[in-house]
């Protein structure tokens, strides 16, 4: 390289607003700043992004020195190479080249095009192991690995034509699955070729991915990691208020099927956050309650390092996500105890189906946590509670929750005692007849009582969100559904018996 080069390097990057490495601020390496020579004017907004992260202002080795409940930077060891310069390009887009597929040829460099949580481990690598014990983290293998939600995948996203009369569905493409399912469960990307483009650096090649773009939460990336830290910490800002706002969150937490941000939304806790959040402090570590937020965020719940006023830590930073959270009260016909693993393909329930549960409401015999564990998570996300409630209202509010899994589990098993007797007496045909659980029109109305109202009224119920547990998606559409499922089977039992 020329020094005419480098002195166009560190004029374009004193121009953008930043400084070099001994220009008075924090060092910047000289592949990052050669990044930022062109990108400064090819992609001025993720410049910007990372210009305003934290990443942009503060080396790994000055993260290292803040107190234990401060630091965000987890890992014990920072490579040299990496500790004394700030975070930027080369250091995302350059780390462990070997291992990434979509590694390619790019000016001087090796570069890829997606940082994977592997790579996020350098610094982070508490969350990173962490996250891989989140569901989350499982959420591609755990649709598309599991036969009977990949048959509800089929059903819903497969397009249809008319045959002899009858709508035919065909199987869904690549494309609809990324653009659907896959946008939150996360797609496999995979390298297919490379494509030269014309650029004012002159012509050079890029990697084609398929499945790409995606930000989904299982995401399987090109060095076989899985997951996305960009799901919450969205590029190139990696901001942990961005990760601290529920609409982060409600990307894809927002129903019918989930509908937890909606419910958040309209629960006292939203109305507050919603009404007061301008004026709480998003970015502290540790997050210390009637200091820096007076209500809650998803996060608050079931993420951050939350301590009261005294410095007491009420509830430690887990990008497990279930270390608070003793019953999984949605994604499945029946409200139970959460998995162990965070890989739910693997269940197996008393029935034979890769459920936590069976059908008539038996839980797996293995695979769920115990009832200690249970007790313990609960009490974990109870300390959160307590620092704002007393503990009438923390034990009062977890008390209606258990009633409210009870009783929509038994309208399920209700439901889904209908759907069986139907698929015994040949009036649908159903998994234990070699068919779908989903394509059948009684199937969508029983689908569709667990999977979009049992679901949102425990969500309501878990939340305090007011309508939803009544009519907004809630008992009223789960009592109706039930209603429907029941005139359906007795319709399709008339037809059959006729002559």
């Amino acid at each position: 390289m020329t020094k005419q080069w480098f002195a166009a390097v560190g004029l374009a990057f004193l121009l953008a607003g930043a400084s070099p490495a001994g220009a008075g601020g924090p060092p910047v390496s000289e592949a990052t700043q050669g990044c930022l020579e062109c990108h400064t004017s090819v992609t001025p907004g993720i410049v910007a992004a990372w210009r305003a992260s934290a990443h942009a202002k503060t080396t790994p080795a000055q993260a290292r020195k803040k107190t234990a409940l401060a630091r965000r930077v987890s890992s014990k060891k920072i490579p040299p190479s990496l500790a004394g310069t700030v975070v930027g390009c080369a250091e995302c887009h350059t780390q462990n080249p070997q291992a990434h597929a979509d590694s390619f040829a790019h000016d001087a460099y090796t570069v890829h095009v997606v940082p994977s949580p592997r790579d996020c481990a350098t610094c982070h690598a508490e969350e990173a192991a962490q996250y891989q014990h989140n569901l989350m983290s499982q959420a591609y293998g755990n649709l598309m690995a599991n036969p009977l939600y990949r048959s509800l995948v089929a059903e819903v996203l497969g397009p249809r034509r008319l045959a002899g009369g009858a709508l035919q569905r065909l199987r869904a493409d690549a494309a609809t699955r990324a653009d659907a399912c896959l946008s939150c469960h996360g797609t496999v990307i995979k390298v297919t070729g490379h494509i030269k483009r014309q650029t004012d650096m002159g012509e050079m090649s890029f990697p084609v991915l398929a499945g790409w773009p995606n930000q989904g939460v299982g995401r399987i990336n090109p060095d076989g990691s899985k997951g996305s830290c960009a799901s919450c910490h969205a590029r190139h800002r990696f901001s942990i208020a961005t990760a601290r706002r529920p609409y982060t969150c409600g990307q894809c937490h927002k129903g019918p099927d989930v509908p937890a941000f909606k419910v958040w939304a309209a629960s006292k806790h939203g109305n507050l956050f919603t009404s007061a959040s301008q004026g709480f402090n998003l970015t502290a570590v540790p997050w210390q309650v009637g200091r820096d937020f007076t209500a809650p965020s998803c996060a608050a719940c079931h993420v951050s390092l939350v301590t009261n006023s005294d410095g007491d830590v009420l509830a430690k930073r887990s990008h497990a996500m279930s270390d608070r959270i003793d019953t999984r009260i949605f994604g499945a016909p029946y409200a139970h105890p959460h998995p162990q693993s965070a890989d739910t393909s693997r269940l197996k329930a008393p029935d034979g189906l890769p459920l936590a549960a069976s059908l008539d409401g038996k839980p797996a015999a293995r695979g769920l946590i115990s009832r200690a564990e249970q007790a313990k998570r609960r009490q974990n996300m109870q300390a959160v509670c307590l620092g704002c409630h007393a503990t009438a209202v923390v034990e009062g509010q977890f008390a209606r929750l258990d009633h409210t899994v009870r009783t929509t589990n038994q309208v399920v098993a209700l439901a889904t005692q209908i759907m069986q007797e139907a698929w015994r007496s040949g009036r649908a045909r159903g998994p234990a007849q070699g068919g779908s659980a989903f394509d059948e029109y009684i199937e969508k109305v029983w689908t569709q009582l667990w999977l979009f109202y049992a679901n949102s009224t425990r969500l309501a119920s878990a939340m305090m969100g007011a309508d939803y547990g009544a009519f907004e998606g809630g008992r009223w559409q789960m009592t109706m559904s039930l209603e429907h499922l029941r005139h359906l089977a007795r319709k399709a039992g008339r037809q059959k018996s006729r002559p």
